[in-house]
C-alpha cells in the first residue's frame, strides 16, 4: 500500500527537522543491505548523535528544495539512498561508518554536505581523519589540566619568593641602620675631640 499524502507530509515534515539540526549529511548506496545490517548501521553511528533515514530520493528532494545549505545534496539523489545526518561528531559518525563498510562491503558512500558545500568521497575521507570530539575534549582537558599545574607551581613559588624578598628589605635595612649608628658614634668621638682641645687652650 503506497503513502498516503498526509503521510509523505510527515516524513518531509521530520527530514527537514532533522536537517535543521544537522551540520553534515552524508549519502550512501544502501542497496542489498539487509534489515538487521540497516539496525547494526544506526547502532553504531547513535554514539555519534547520528541519524539514518532510509527513504524515497524524491522526499528529501522536496525537504531541501528551500534550503540552500543542503540543495547541494540534490546531485546525489539517485538509486537507493540512505541518508546519513549528523549533528556535532561528525568525525566520529564517519568513523562509525568506515567500520561498518568493512565488515558488510556492500554500501557506497556517494558523498555529502556540509555547510552548503558538495562532499566527494575524498572530502569525506578527510574528515574522518580528523580527531573525535571525544579526542579534542581529552586534549583540551589535558592542555587545562598542563596550565593549571604551572599556575598551582607558580602560587606555591610565591611565599618563597616573599619571604626572599622581605628578607631582602630586613637586611637592607639592618646594613642602612648599622651605618647611621656608626655615623653617629663617629660624630660623638670627633665632638669629644674638640671638647677636649677646647679645654687643653684654656689651661694654657
Amino acid at each position: 500500500m503506497g503513502r498516503t499524502l498526509e503521510n509523505k507530509k510527515e516524513i518531509v515534515a521530520d527530514l527537514k527537522e532533522t536537517l535543521s539540526q544537522s551540520t553534515l549529511a552524508l549519502v550512501i548506496e544502501y542497496q542489498g543491505l539487509t534489515v538487521a545490517e540497516i539496525s547494526d548501521l544506526r547502532r553504531r553511528l547513535r554514539p555519534s548523535g547520528t541519524v539514518c533515514k532510509v527513504t524515497k530520493n524524491t522526499l528529501m528532494g522536496i525537504a531541501i528544495k528551500d534550503d540552500e545549505k543542503w540543495q547541494p545534496m540534490s546531485e546525489l539523489l539517485n538509486g537507493s539512498s540512505a541518508f546519513l545526518l549528523v549533528k556535532e561528531d561528525f568525525s566520529s559518525a564517519i568513523k562509525a561508518y568506515q567500520e561498518f563498510q568493512k565488515v558488510t562491503k556492500k554500501t557506497e558512500l556517494r558523498g555529502g554536505v556540509l555547510e552548503g558545500r558538495l562532499l566527494k568521497e575524498p572530502d569525506v575521507k578527510v574528515l574522518g581523519d580528523l580527531p573525535s570530539k571525544e579526542q579534542l575534549i581529552a586534549q583540551i582537558a589535558g592542555a587545562i589540566n598542563a596550565l593549571a599545574t604551572k599556575i598551582a607551581v607558580g602560587i606555591n613559588e610565591v611565599p618563597g619568593s616573599l619571604a626572599r624578598a622581605l628578607q631582602a628589605v630586613a637586611d637592607q635595612e639592618q646594613s642602612g641602620g648599622s651605618t647611621e649608628t656608626a655615623a653617629v658614634q663617629d660624630s660623638g668621638a670627633e665632638t669629644a675631640t674638640e671638647g677636649d682641645s677646647s679645654t687643653q687652650t684654656a689651661a694654657e
